[in-house]
């Protein structure tokens, strides 16, 4: 436990079933860069810049804004049924979206009604940035070994609609500024989305793909680099960037001192945001980049939604017996890793 870190294991655990839910409209950079049209060309700035910086072509968004909690409760309805598992079964119910339309009562309360899980079920909402998902999934999985509950669901619903609007708007103010313009980037490469996972005994179900545990580690003196609302992002990037590695790299070289071997993985899962942030973890775990499979040039970065997407479009490619590594890191700054053999 020493210097913010923590490992885990799990004994008897396996994820069941993993689905996303997409959001139906694409939205390109090519039709951001035109409505910044004056903007780039007052600051002197090259468009293309989200292809080529960030390597986000395009990304998804709703019919409307609200429809991020119909997507999840889509997505946990098929996730039940990929799993096989009734909704009665379920204990507990986590929702870990970012997004939310109010303060009260939780995100969780809508989602479980949607679903029609029973009042057997408990639900609530975590939030810890882009981290929610890999959070709850661990929350879950040491309630199923405690004995606490049998059977937990997962999910989240994203919507980046109205963070886009904002940004763009306040990005063609006449006196914008090349500062202000580059602080506020990170925001045009969110993306809208919903996943949802079913975790269960493992002794149950032989089918399943064991979730063994991993590492969560902290360094919240970062907390101030990136924050955003539904008006915008605001985005320290070269410093977000810096403590996100440094943060990464203390946990893993942590992780392999416990016990822990993730350096032959067959697939490292990460949290998508960009190509900076992807190449920047690869070369400094030195990671085989052809392991490393990405949705962000044509999703964005659907938030805590992204890295289960991710492994829900990866999973056709996996046999028994492949080790995938879960890797997140979340603003504020927290990361996590987590191992699951198919």
């Amino acid at each position: 436990m020493a210097n913010g870190n923590a490992t885990f294991r799990h004994s008897n655990v396996a994820l069941l079933g993993l689905t996303e839910t997409i959001a139906p409209n694409e939205v390109t950079s090519e039709e951001f860069d035109e409505r910044l049209a004056d903007t780039l060309s007052n600051l002197r700035l090259p468009t293309r810049l989200l292809q080529r910086v960030a390597g986000v072509h395009s990304r998804r968004n709703w019919d409307q804004p609200s429809q991020f909690a119909d997507g999840a409760i889509e997505a946990g309805k098929n996730a039940l049924v990929e799993a096989g598992v009734p909704p009665d079964a379920i204990g507990l119910m986590v929702n870990t979206s970012v997004t939310r339309e109010h303060l009260e009562p939780s995100v969780a309360v809508g989602v479980h009604a949607g679903i029609g899980l029973g009042p057997q079920a408990m639900n609530f909402d975590i939030a810890n940035a882009c981290l929610g998902f890999v959070n709850g999934m661990t929350l879950v999985a040491n309630m199923i070994d405690a004995g606490q509950i049998e059977y937990g669901l997962v999910v989240a619903g994203e919507d980046a609609s109205r963070v886009q609007e904002a940004t763009l708007r306040r990005l063609n103010r006449p006196e914008i500024t090349r500062e202000e313009y580059l602080n506020e980037f990170a925001s045009l490469t969110l993306g809208s989305g919903a996943a949802a996972a079913v975790l269960g005994p493992a002794d149950k179900h032989p089918e399943g793909h064991r979730i063994h545990g991993g590492i969560t580690r902290a360094a919240t003196q970062h907390h101030e680099l990136c924050v955003g609302d539904h008006n915008g992002m605001f985005t320290d990037t070269k410093g977000l960037l810096a403590g996100g590695m440094e943060l990464v790299v203390a946990a893993w070289e942590e992780a392999h001192a416990d016990g822990w071997n993730w350096r032959d993985m067959d697939r490292y899962v990460m949290h998508q945001v960009s190509d900076v942030h992807t190449n920047s973890i690869t070369k400094a775990a030195d990671l085989d980049p052809d392991r490393i499979p990405v949705t962000y040039p044509e999703l964005g970065n659907v938030g805590p939604a992204s890295l289960p997407i991710t492994l829900s479009r990866e999973a056709s490619t996996l046999k028994r017996g492949d080790r995938i590594l879960c890797m997140g890191v979340g603003s504020g700054l927290n990361t996590a890793m987590t191992e699951i053999e198919w």
